[in-house]
């Protein structure tokens, strides 16, 4: 671990982080901004299921939010990833990524890792492929809501990608 990886922290969110949460996916230029009100949500809900990267001045440098599928419970759905721009280019979201399925996998029976993309999203499609082969896993892809299922305006369609299972790691 280099010295620029050793100044951060990965561990739960808590509601104070859900402000930061909200700051980061509105700078991130390529998440669909939530309302503030659901990242609080989000924080007091799911922060089982997600991680926050913490500077040495415990301000949020970056967040992974997910949930474990009701119908599949050993699948976690990877929500949103997000970093600061001043800590990108680091490494942080393959480390939140894979300190939060290592976390789950410890809690819970965690085979399967899904999240969606849009086409042409080249930064979460090299963060997901190169996590899949990380831990030994293939990665299916599938159109899970077309164009025109959005009904709020023009929206690209969302491909998940479902990556299982896992076999180093994140079980």
């Amino acid at each position: 671990m280099t010295a620029a990886q050793a100044d951060l922290h990965i561990d739960r969110p808590s509601v104070a982080d859900g402000a930061a949460f909200w700051r980061l996916a509105k700078e991130s230029g390529t998440l669909d901004l939530n309302s503030s009100y659901s990242y609080l949500l989000w924080c007091r809900d799911f922060a089982d299921t997600s991680a926050v990267a913490r500077a040495d001045d415990g301000t949020a440098a970056g967040f992974v939010t997910g949930y474990l599928r009701p119908d599949r419970p050993g699948t976690l759905l990877v929500w949103q990833v997000a970093v600061d721009p001043a800590h990108r280019g680091r490494g942080i979201a393959a480390r939140l990524l894979d300190a939060l399925t290592d976390r789950v996998a410890a809690e819970h029976t965690l085979s399967c890792v899904e999240t969606t993309i849009t086409p042409g999203n080249t930064a979460s499609e090299r963060l997901f492929t190169s996590y899949a082969a990380r831990h030994g896993a293939r990665v299916e892809r599938e159109v899970l809501f077309g164009t025109g299922l959005f009904p709020d305006g023009p929206h690209d369609p969302e491909v998940l990608y479902r990556i299982g299972p896992l076999s180093r790691s994140a079980r």
